[in-house]
């Protein structure tokens, strides 16, 4: 999409219906017609000098609503999102606890982490699709994506504390298993970070396994392992950041 003769308002508003409508499970390829369409139209009505208005109406939210009644959700597309998620942050989880040992989890941290995943998944297309559809102030927008970056990890923190204390049979996949389940992880990371053309989980995965099992081989205390460890995994995703911004910025050029 070339959007580029539009006012910044145009702009913002077809950017923003990018993320409701995908926020509410439509196809991506309805989507770009859709925005396509009406980028077509809001260039003519400025060049009219007729305001959006003129084209979505005085209520954002309504039209938003409308364009999305009438168009199919995209079920299959987005099962395989989710399931994309669901087993990626799963794989995740799964190197750091193999540099332990043998995997072994209970079944109440299992079934925690699926409705964990369930509910971040959720809590990500409702925050996004409302923000797409209502004027919010930055303060607010920091304070809902906040707290849904927020929302995991103190589930987390819950489900660690109930493991703890409510006993449930233990699922204990040996060396064998945990070598299979090791194996089918490294191919879920590498397929999901080839299909989102994006090696961010790969970089993730290393940050939090690698220094831990690094510093673990050191002559270092737990202690000043422990105070290093988040140091490593800020100051590496930071350049990793740089490196990614420096490339965009040379592919642009």
């Amino acid at each position: 999409m070339n959007n580029a003769q539009l006012s910044s308002k145009s702009q913002k508003f077809l950017e923003d219906l990018r993320v409701y409508l995908f926020s509410s499970g439509k196809n991506s390829e309805e989507i770009d017609e859709i925005t396509e369409e009406l980028e077509v139209h809001l260039s003519e009505a400025e060049k009219n000098g007729k305001p959006i208005e003129k084209i979505v109406g005085k209520s954002p939210k309504e039209y938003m609503k409308m364009i999305s009644n009438e168009m199919v959700n995209d079920y299959r597309t987005w099962f395989t999102y989710i399931c994309l998620i669901v087993f990626g942050s799963f794989a995740i989880t799964i190197f750091p606890d193999l540099m332990g040992g043998s995997l072994s989890y209970s079944v109440l941290e299992i079934i925690g982490h699926l409705v964990i995943a369930a509910l971040f998944i959720a809590s990500v297309f409702t925050g996004f699709k409302y923000l797409a559809a209502h004027r919010t102030s930055f303060k607010k927008q920091v304070v809902l994506l906040g707290g849904i970056a927020t929302l995991p990890i103190v589930l987390f923190v819950g489900l660690i504390y109930l493991n703890q204390v409510i006993d449930t049979p233990a699922l204990h996949f040996g060396q064998t298993g945990s070598l299979i389940i090791g194996i089918l992880a490294s191919l879920i990371i590498i397929g999901v970070s080839i299909w989102a053309q994006s090696w961010v989980l790969v970089m993730i995965v290393a940050l939090v396994t690698l220094p831990d099992f690094l510093l673990s081989r050191t002559s270092l205390s737990e202690d000043t392992q422990f105070m290093i460890q988040p140091l490593i995994i800020i100051a590496g995703f930071a350049v990793y950041l740089w490196l990614s911004h420096s490339a965009e910025k040379t592919k642009q050029r």
